[in-house]
C-alpha cells in the first residue's frame, strides 16, 4: 500500500472513532432529555427531585464529553495526509524501529494489511517525542532508544 493509502485509511479511522463518539453522546443526550421530561409529568416528592437533579448532572456531564468530541473533530479536520514534509507533524506518518505511528488523534493500534499502526496525538507523550523528528533521528522513550526510520 503506498503512503497515501496509507495514511488516507489512517484517518479515517481517526475520523470514524469520533463520529461513533459524537453520535453516541448526542444519543446520550437525547434519551436524558426525553427521561427529563417522563421525570417532569411524574408525581412530585423528594423522589422526583432526587431523580431530577441526577438528570442534570448526567445532562451537564454528556455536555462537557460532547464539548471534548467537538474539539477532536475540530483537530481531526485541521488534520492535512496530502501535505509532505521531512520532519514529523500532525498528519505524518513516522516509522521508528520500535514501530510505525500516525500522528492525529489517539485511537491506538490499528492494523492495516500486517503493520499494526498507533495512532497518537500531537500532544501525547510518545506525540511529543516524535514531534519534529526527521530521519536518523533518535531520541528515548520508556527507556528504549527509538531510531525515526522514515517520515512521510
Amino acid at each position: 500500500m503506498i503512503v497515501k493509502e496509507l495514511k488516507t485509511a489512517l484517518f479515517e479511522q481517526c475520523f470514524q472513532v469520533v463520529e461513533k463518539r459524537h453520535q453516541k453522546i448526542k444519543q446520550t443526550i437525547s434519551d436524558i432529555e426525553e427521561s427529563l421530561l417522563e421525570e417532569t409529568s411524574s408525581s412530585a416528592g423528594d423522589k422526583h427531585e432526587t431523580g431530577r437533579a441526577m438528570l442534570q448532572i448526567d445532562r451537564e456531564n454528556a455536555g462537557r464529553q460532547l464539548l471534548e468530541v467537538e474539539n477532536l473533530q475540530a483537530l481531526v479536520k485541521k488534520i492535512d495526509i496530502r501535505a509532505t514534509s521531512d520532519y514529523a507533524r500532525l498528519g505524518s506518518l513516522i516509522y521508528t524501529n520500535q514501530g510505525a505511528y500516525f500522528i492525529g488523534i489517539s485511537i491506538g493500534a490499528v492494523a492495516i494489511g500486517k503493520t499494526t499502526y498507533m495512532c497518537v496525538a500531537l500532544h501525547s507523550p510518545i506525540g511529543n517525542q516524535l514531534s519534529g523528528k526527521k530521519k536518523g533521528d533518535v531520541f528515548l522513550f520508556n527507556n528504549l532508544e527509538y531510531t525515526v526510520t522514515q517520515v512521510s
